[in-house]
């Protein structure tokens, strides 16, 4: 034996039960070598060498704790006891498995399980994790989470990220890193200078643990020992398994670009074989013993491979995999209790809003920079904190992704989280999270994602370029999301506390310039409107002006300087999903169309509405959909540019152009 065990006081059955839970990933490994060879399953990324950290860590934690895996850790889905059957028939994008089909491997996650799989991106997932431990801190519940993370991966901005947040809010999360030597072929030299990862927890203020990757006693009492220590003093460990990955990143790439002197100094430590010699060393397992339970779950493993493989394949339906892109919801309006209002401002009624969710929610928790004690650059969190307390009103490190990733941990942990970009230009900081998680988590595995990310924007405020862009179309082409947009107080505190009210991940977009430059009569009490309903703000046979927030102030104002124009003035409010039932009924009367918003032309979402316009009302139209909106330029910061940039001008040549064509 390459690996010297200590057994502790473990008992012979505790010693063979672990010897079982280690070799059965080994043994559904070499099936699936087996099975790729003969092109019976498509891909497979080998995590044989590693089994002893999968295994070790997953017997470690309670059954009721969340792990994070990655594409390596089979032994943590086998080891949680996942049904075989589950297992192969997801490999092979069976109905029966995790996705329906619909992602691969090891990317899913399961609740029945406590289980959150991995997305290709990597570091995004341990973000994830900080969310799931903040939700079992703030339940004091005694939880510990574990999320996985390869040498590669660690290289990411995201594990900076939420390594930070794990300390700064000292979250009850163990943070494994494998060190396999390799990110696919990049050696650990040419990734990090450390001499080790844990040497990088001293720039977090976190403990550390450097584990024997191979030995999986070592890392089974290693890691239940911060397991225990964490339920009871919550805070966050990095712990550094040393182990090697015996084959390549993924089969089809091979291991060439390993030194063959490496992989023999390697395999003299295999988990598997040592363990197994050293149980016979120590008389707990016999030669023949270790054949007949191989001979065992070998058995098992063709049973349940057979039963995949006889399931019907997939039959796509088209109203299924639409159906299945959000959770589901039915929206059912509360008025408000009285008829007691208030001249409110769009800031004064998101405020509003925002404070009754919180009353209502008592798992609510909001996220963002600043937004606590100095109640956010807009102010409109102040005041909270001395509601609410600093549990649930968090300041947050200047970590979009992190904290995105944090509230998706959150929802998966069954709480509400809101997430505040300071500027909603800054949320391409973590545009992973939210296209990649946030919108799709439910499709993949049926994991809603109950988060609402408020997103300041809009020019007119000589911010300049990082600070006005209106990025609202990034998320209009994600499925997955909704997208709301305002214009005015009333709909913007009944459509964010619906966004609450709904499971679903909401972008919710909020004209920076409104803020206090508008006021309307608004109900004090809770109130709802239903996202995706527009509203035909003025009436009209001349023309249809579709539009939304700033742009609904432009087309009010140039419509009073133009009384002979009676136009139609539709107001999106929600962009996703989109009314096209209003828009349709407007033009269909009308006979002519303008799309205003205020982002950019190319590419906008003024070009998917004219487009569904042309579609779906052609035989209507007596003349062509117009579209205005701001240069195709970045939003420049001076009053002259921006005015320029901006279309409030060349809408009003082109409305009086189309109704008088």
């Amino acid at each position: 034996m390459t690996i010297k065990y200590n057994r502790r006081k473990y008992t012979d059955n505790e010693l063979l039960d672990i010897y079982k839970a280690l070799i059965k990933p080994r043994l559904i490994e070499e099936k699936m070598l087996i099975l790729l060879r003969q092109g019976r399953i498509s891909k497979w990324f080998s995590g044989i060498g590693q089994e002893a950290v999968s295994v070790g860590a997953t017997l470690a934690l309670n059954k009721d704790e969340y792990i994070l895996p990655m594409h390596r850790n089979l032994g943590v889905f086998t080891a949680r006891e996942i049904p075989l059957f589950r297992l192969f028939t997801q490999f092979q994008g069976k109905m029966s498995g995790f996705t329906k089909g619909r992602d691969r491997s090891f990317h899913f996650g399961t609740n029945e399980y406590n289980i959150v799989g991995m997305i290709s991106h990597l570091g995004p997932q341990l973000g994830v994790a900080d969310g799931i431990a903040l939700s079992n801190l703030l339940k004091k519940n005694n939880k510990a989470t574990l999320v996985f993370s390869g040498d590669g991966g660690a290289s990411e901005g995201d594990f900076h990220e939420a390594l930070n947040t794990a300390a700064v809010w000292q979250l009850p999360v163990i943070f494994v890193i494998e060190n396999n030597g390799y990110g696919l072929s990049t050696p650990s030299n040419e990734q990090f200078r450390c001499k080790n990862f844990i040497d990088k927890g001293i720039g977090y203020g976190m403990e550390t643990e450097l584990i024997e990757g191979n030995d999986i006693l070592d890392v089974y009492y290693k890691i239940s020992q911060i397991a225990e220590s964490i339920r009871k003093k919550p805070r966050p460990v990095l712990v550094e398994c040393m182990t090697f990955r015996m084959r390549g990143h993924e089969e089809a790439s091979g291991t060439k670009y390993v030194p063959q002197e490496l992989m023999d100094e390697w395999q003299k430590k295999d988990p598997t074989t040592n363990y197994e010699e050293f149980l016979i060393a120590e008389k707990v397992l016999t030669e023949a013993q270790a054949e007949e339970i191989k001979a065992s779950i070998k058995q098992e493993i063709n049973d349940e491979l057979e039963r995949a493989y006889a399931e019907e394949p997939i039959i796509a339906s088209t109203e299924t995999e639409l159906a299945d892109v959000y959770a589901p919801y039915t929206y059912n309006e509360t008025k408000p209790a009285t008829t007691n209002k208030t001249e409110k401002r769009l800031i004064d009624a998101i405020s509003d809003g925002l404070r009754q969710s919180m009353e209502k929610y008592d798992n609510l928790v909001l996220m963002g920079q600043d937004i606590a004690d100095y109640g956010g650059v807009f102010k409109i969190t102040d005041g909270f904190v001395e509601k609410f307390g600093k549990d649930r009103v968090r300041n947050t490190p200047l970590c979009e992704s992190a904290i995105l990733g944090a509230g998706l941990g959150l929802a998966i942990n069954g709480d509400k989280a809101m997430v505040e970009m300071q500027f909603a230009d800054f949320v391409s900081e973590g545009i992973t999270q939210v296209c990649n998680n946030l919108a799709k988590i439910h499709y993949r595995w049926g994991q809603n994602a109950d988060v609402v990310v408020r997103m300041p924007t809009g020019g007119g405020v000589a911010a300049g370029p990082f600070h006005s862009q209106c990025n609202e179309a990034w998320f209009t082409q994600t499925p997955g999301l909704k997208v709301v947009y305002p214009a005015f107080p009333y709909d913007a505190k009944g459509l964010l506390i619906a966004s609450f009210e709904d499971p679903n991940p909401v972008m919710y977009f909020e004209h920076k310039a409104l803020y206090r430059s508008i006021t309307e009569e608004v109900p004090d009490d809770y109130y709802t409107l239903e996202i995706g309903k527009a509203k035909v703000l003025k009436e009209g046979e001349d023309v249809t002006i579709v539009t939304y927030g700033m742009g609904v102030h432009w087309a009010l104002e140039i419509l009073k300087n133009h009384p002979e124009i009676n136009a139609d003035l539709i107001d999106l409010r929600t962009l996703v999903p989109l009314d096209t039932e209003t828009i349709y009924n407007s033009v269909k009367k009308t006979n002519r169309a303008i799309i205003l918003h205020e982002a950019t032309m190319f590419n906008g979402i003024g070009g998917e509405i004219s487009a569904l316009i042309t579609d779906n009302c052609f035989e209507y139209l007596d003349a062509p959909v117009k579209r205005v909106a701001s240069l195709d330029t970045p939003n420049p910061f001076i009053n002259q540019l921006e005015e320029n940039f901006l279309p409030k001008q060349r809408f009003e040549e082109a409305l009086i152009d189309l109704v008088n064509y």
